[in-house]
Formats: structure tokens, C-alpha cells, sequence
């Protein structure tokens, strides 16, 4: 009976284990037949701005197991009207949307995505004054009819106020007789290397920074030092890799995105002043300015204000971008103490472009002995570390249980034999 009981507890630990280490869902649709058209597996991390009665923050969460298809807004199609569409919801009313359409003969590609945000769901926004966000985007994913479109390097989706890393995606619509393909079409950035620049800008002759290069998303940026300081000190230390990632239109209207990483030599400078610090960073004719600000009554400071400025590739309909957000509240953390993030932090700067920050540690203002204060860890790396935590607490737990029963298993077999 022990051993049952210790087997069955076993399992279902083993099933929580499972549920803990997933980093992806599958969704599918099926026809009215009951027959299988559309298959998709991804993991999703959105970034989402939202505004309180106080100030504009972000969120940042991942697609959680809960997230299921919503069947009678999915749709498999019919001859008159071939687009599929798949909708999944999750959470207190959020939900996202791939539309699906071929493209010719012999291709499908997926021609939207919308997401949908219900701002009144504290656990996500908290103090959120505003009710619903619904943003709608292009995508250039696309596959050879009976095929499965695999996918495991990092593609950003930013629109709006919304920005959205999709990840480790197998995805197959207008599936034949109900059976997955077993050929494939993989995506480019998994083909690509980090050697192969599709956009190179000239550094001028006058700077020693390296050039600023469009590499696959899944290629992260080396990280760079910088300081800044006046006659008094070091005002700000910063350590950290930053990636640009621009959306633009072309002639036809296609509208594309590329990914840059900015050099870890770029050259800098900035200004040290009494409430504000900034760090200006150049890599030929890309330009990326950050403003510090502190609030003294909470005795915080963060980043408020980021400035972006970058030419475009040659086929884009406009020559240069140009992108200001100063309503951030972003990389906070105690005056006198560091900030430390060493998971991904999306900034949203406009609906063009946005800021990936990576492996970040931060110190602006009151800096003691030219060196980082005290670590302050951002929220993403502490649930990060709560995966770790529970799988050993369950582990631990599953040890003990087992010990247990064994313990008594025993205990039971020597009551059996008793002196005559």
C-alpha cells in the first residue's frame, strides 16, 4: 500500500516537475470533421507598457501553461474564404491571434498576429489606469506547403505598445489528412550566422568604435563598460550588451525589422548633473542616449528617458529613424546600490523601435569608491530563480517520501514475524 501511494505521489511530482521545466505550448484546430488543419508550438514573452495614474511602466511575463485554443473564434477555413486563423487565450482575459493565408501554390505564411491585453488584470498591471490594449502586426514568417516551419532563435514582434519575443516555434497550417509533415522549412535566422552582417554602417575615421552590425536575434551582444564622470566623480557605471531591434516600411509597403548590436568599444560620453545623469553612446551613425533620473523622497533612481537614432537600409522608404521615449521608469533601484539583471529586459521606445538590454548591472548618481554598490536583482531574475527553488524543494520532497515509505514498509514486514 506504501509503496502505491509513494509511487503515485512520485508521479504526480514528476508531472508538476514537467510543468515547471515546459518552456512551450502546443495549440491545433480542427475542422468541424473533427479533422486536424493547424498545429502550432512556441513560447512567447511579451512586454507590454501600460499606464498608471502616475507614470508609464512595463511589464514583462511569459505565455503561461493556462493558455489554451479558443475554439469558436479558430477557425480551419473553407474554399470560399482559405484563412486559418488561431486564437488562443489565457489569463483574465488576454488573448493572441495568427492568421494564416497561402501565399501561392506552393507557400503559407503567417500575415498577422494581434494580441490582446485586458488591463484591468492586476496581477499583471497593477495600478493600471486604462481598460483593454489591442495592437496588430505583419509578420514575415512563411513555409512550403506540407511542411512544418521550425524555428528556434528569438524573433521580436514589436507594435505599439507591445513587444513580443517568439521563440522554439513549430508551427504547420493546412495540415493533409489530418497527419504533421515530417518535412521541414527552417527558418532563415536559424540558417544564419553571427559572421554574415547584412547592414553595415561607416564609423568615422575620427572615432576608435567599432561598427554597429544586423545580426540574427538569437546572436546575443557582447557587453560593454561604461562610466561617466565630472570634476566631483564617477557619476554612473554601467555594464551591460544592447541590442537595437527597428522596424521600417519598403516600397511595397512590406514592413520588415532588423536587429543590431551595438559594439562594446562604441564611443561615449555623457553629463553628470545634480537630479538627471546621461550616458550617450555612438557606433558611426547610430546614436543611443539614456537619461537617469532620481526621486528623492523614495530615494530611487531608474532609467526615464531613452533617445535612439539610426540610418535604415537602402530599400527602406524613409533614409533615417529617429525614436524618443522620456515617460520610463526602468532599471530601478536604490540610490547607493546597483541594479542587476542578467535575463533579457525589452524597452520599448516607440512603435519603430525598441531597446533589448542584456546582462545589465547599473549604478547611477551616489557611487562609493568608483566601484558598484550593493546588488539590487530585477524581478525577472528572481523568478527565474524560483524555478530552480521548487524543483528541489519537489525533488526534496519526493526523496522524503520515498524514505518514508520505505521506513514503514520495513517496519511493517518485522511486525509480521513474532516470537512463538
Amino acid at each position: 500500500g506504501c509503496s502505491v501511494m509513494a509511487g503515485a505521489v512520485g508521479l504526480l511530482l514528476a508531472a508538476a516537475l514537467l510543468g515547471f521545466l515546459q518552456t512551450s505550448s502546443t495549440f491545433q484546430v480542427n475542422d468541424p470533421d473533427g479533422k486536424l488543419c493547424l498545429s502550432a508550438n512556441f513560447s512567447m514573452k511579451f512586454t507590454v507598457e501600460f499606464s498608471t495614474k502616475s507614470k508609464k511602466q512595463n511589464t514583462t511575463f511569459q505565455l503561461p501553461p493556462d493558455a489554451h485554443v479558443i475554439k469558436n473564434d479558430s477557425t480551419c477555413g473553407n474554399k470560399q474564404a482559405p484563412v486559418e486563423i488561431l486564437v488562443v487565450g489565457f489569463g483574465k482575459g488576454h488573448s493572441l491571434n495568427m492568421t494564416f493565408e497561402k501565399k501561392d501554390p506552393s507557400l503559407y505564411v503567417v500575415s498577422a498576429f494581434m494580441f490582446k491585453f485586458n488591463l484591468n488584470d492586476s496581477s499583471l498591471f497593477p495600478d493600471s489606469f486604462g481598460e483593454l490594449t489591442e495592437v496588430k502586426k505583419g509578420s514575415d514568417i512563411q513555409a512550403n506547403l506540407n511542411t512544418k516551419y521550425l524555428c528556434h532563435s528569438n524573433n521580436t514582434i514589436t507594435t505599439g505598445n507591445v513587444s513580443v519575443v517568439l521563440s522554439n516555434v513549430v508551427i504547420e497550417a493546412y495540415v493533409t489528412n489530418s497527419t504533421i509533415s515530417k518535412k521541414e522549412t527552417i527558418c532563415s535566422e536559424d540558417k544564419s550566422t553571427t559572421t554574415s552582417p547584412i547592414i553595415t554602417t561607416h564609423t568615422p575615421a575620427t572615432t576608435t568604435s567599432g561598427t554597429t552590425t544586423s545580426v540574427p536575434p538569437s546572436a546575443k551582444p557582447e557587453v560593454g563598460q561604461y562610466s561617466v564622470n565630472d570634476s566631483s566623480g564617477i557619476c554612473l557605471l554601467a555594464s551591460m550588451g544592447l541590442q537595437l531591434n527597428l522596424t521600417y516600411s519598403i516600397q511595397n509597403k512590406t514592413v520588415l525589422s532588423k536587429v543590431l548590436n551595438f559594439p562594446p568599444n562604441a564611443s561615449s560620453s555623457g553629463k553628470c548633473e545634480n537630479v538627471t545623469v546621461t550616458l550617450n553612446l555612438t557606433s558611426g551613425s547610430t546614436n543611443i542616449s539614456l537619461h537617469f533620473a532620481q526621486n528623492s523622497s523614495t530615494e530611487k533612481y531608474f532609467l526615464h528617458g531613452i533617445v535612439v537614432s539610426a540610418n535604415l537600409p537602402s530599400e527602406a522608404t524613409e533614409k533615417s529613424i529617429k525614436a524618443v521615449n522620456n515617460s520610463l521608469s526602468a532599471l530601478k533601484a536604490t540610490i547607493g546600490k546597483s541594479y542587476k539583471c542578467v535575463a533579457e529586459e525589452i524597452i520599448l521606445v516607440s512603435d519603430k523601435a525598441s531597446l533589448n538590454i542584456y546582462d545589465v548591472q547599473v549604478q547611477a548618481f551616489k557611487i562609493a569608491g568608483d566601484k558598484f554598490g550593493a546588488v539590487e536583482e530585477c524581478q525577472l531574475d528572481e523568478n527565474n530563480m524560483l524555478i530552480p527553488i521548487v524543483v528541489g524543494a519537489a525533488l526534496a520532497g519526493l526523496v522524503l517520501i520515498v524514505l518514508i515509505a520505505y521506513l514503514i514498509g520495513r517496519k511493517r514486514s518485522h511486525a509480521g514475524y513474532q516470537t512463538i
